[in-house]
């Protein structure tokens, strides 16, 4: 999970979950980032589905 602000980007580390991801974006400033999980201007999913954290093919 990286967060780009200011003009770059901070890489925060790897999120297997929902969780992991609210954890990163509440280290990052971001208050009630659970409401922002479906976001697009705030959340870009990929390799996946959003939501989806099964192991990749």
């Amino acid at each position: 999970m990286s967060v780009h602000r200011d003009g770059g980007a901070e890489i925060l580390g790897l999120a297997h979950s929902d969780h992991d991801l609210i954890v990163f974006l509440e280290t990052a400033g971001l208050s009630s980032p659970a409401e922002l999980l479906d976001d697009p201007d705030w959340v870009e999913w990929r390799g996946g589905r959003p939501h989806e954290w099964g192991s990749a093919p």
